[in-house]
């Protein structure tokens, strides 16, 4: 999963990078440099269980601590 990918389902699911982070037990940073082009010198490959995760999101799974409302 690219970081444009990453962030394009983040934003499909209604999460910001905080609800997201709370989610996956990752910080909000982790989330944004995970979102980062990979050019920028801050940026970090997407962790491949977090895009496995995003898959299961996207096709409907939600974990217990999924946002409420979302």
């Amino acid at each position: 999963m690219t970081p444009e990918e990453f962030k394009e389902a983040r934003r499909k699911l209604g999460l910001t990078q905080s609800e997201l982070g709370a989610v996956l037990d990752t910080a909000p940073q982790t989330i944004r440099k995970w979102e980062m082009p990979d050019a920028r010198s801050t940026a970090r490959s997407v962790n491949p269980v977090a895009a496995r995760a995003m898959r299961w999101f996207l096709s409907g799974f939600r974990p217990p601590e999924w946002p409420q409302g979302r």
